[in-house]
């Protein structure tokens, strides 16, 4: 393997180690290095990761401008559904907050949530009114073929085993299901211009860093067939660059870290974020249009 560049954790400092990203010199996946052990890489992920937005008049701010942003996830996977002829649940992994779900806006019964967080299973069913489901997708509590879609929205490179949570999908997903996953994805000009600054990377949280090619090699060897890519996200692309160049001013990484703000502090920082995203926006699009954007969503189904 060879290193590409090395870093520590930036966004949310839960630890000052340092890790390199690496590519094997064989298949040329790159994934961080050393791989932390579970005990380990529980830590990296604070307690706070997830937020009940209705917890006070700013969060209820921030997750409108999400509500706003989420619209080209809703449509993708609209299409999708659109497009298949399956019958079922639309079960979407690692719901976190269930806003996506509740913005989908399916018929009662239809949709469900996943996480390993209580936390945020629980702001799923009591704020957003989605039904959800703490447990791993490997270990899902529903039968074969029940799904019309398994959503994974970043959670691929947050696991040491994608493949097999692939195949859990497969599995639960009806004749003619549809398989809606998105990643970072490393091939974008984000991470050539910044490197180990890349948001993407988010060290040490992510284990494996996918281009285009790999999740195309990954999709065949699961069992799928790809239909679509996508390289553009308004809720992530944008962010991603301005959240790289200033992770100081993330608001989720100032909630997290409990960052003590005065009001008038606070709405300064969040009015300069939103103005970096707005201003990160023409080279977000431009790195799409290239199919180089910051990150990768794909629609594929389940071979014959």
């Amino acid at each position: 393997m060879r290193t590409l560049c090395q870093g520590t954790d930036r966004l949310y400092r839960t630890t000052d180690r340092v890790f390199r990203i690496v590519e094997c010199a064989s298949c040329r996946l790159v994934r961080l290095y050393p791989r932390p052990k579970p005990a380990e890489l529980r830590t990296y992920y604070p307690e706070s990761y997830w937020f009940d937005p209705s917890a006070s008049t700013a969060d209820r701010l921030a997750e409108t401008w999400r509500q706003i942003v989420l619209r080209d996830h809703i449509r993708f996977v609209r299409r999708a559904l659109d497009a298949s002829a399956a019958k079922g649940l639309v079960l979407d992994v690692g719901c976190g907050g269930g806003l996506f779900l509740r913005q989908l806006e399916l018929p009662r019964g239809q949709a469900v949530g996943l996480d390993f967080s209580l936390g945020a299973a629980s702001v799923a069913w009591g704020t957003n009114g989605v039904p959800a489901v703490c447990a791993s997708l490997t270990r899902a509590p529903f039968p074969k073929g029940i799904c019309r879609a398994v959503t994974m929205f970043h959670v691929l490179e947050h696991l040491y085993d994608p493949a097999s949570h692939l195949d859990a999908a497969r599995d639960l997903l009806a004749a003619d299901g549809r398989l809606i996953i998105q990643v970072p994805n490393l091939g974008c000009w984000q991470f050539l211009m910044l490197g180990e600054h890349w948001n993407g990377l988010d060290i040490p949280r992510h284990l494996i860093n996918f281009r285009e090619r790999d999740i195309r090699v990954l999709l065949e060897e699961t069992g799928f067939e790809l239909l679509r890519v996508k390289h553009f996200s308004l809720r992530d692309n944008p962010a991603g660059l301005a959240s790289s160049l200033a992770p100081a001013l993330d608001p989720m990484s100032r909630r997290v870290r409990q960052i003590q703000e005065s009001p008038g502090v606070k709405m300064l920082k969040d009015f300069t974020y939103l103005a970096l995203v707005l201003l990160a926006m023409p080279l977000a699009v431009l790195e799409a249009a290239c199919r180089a954007g910051s990150t990768l969503m794909v629609e594929a189904r389940p071979k014959p």
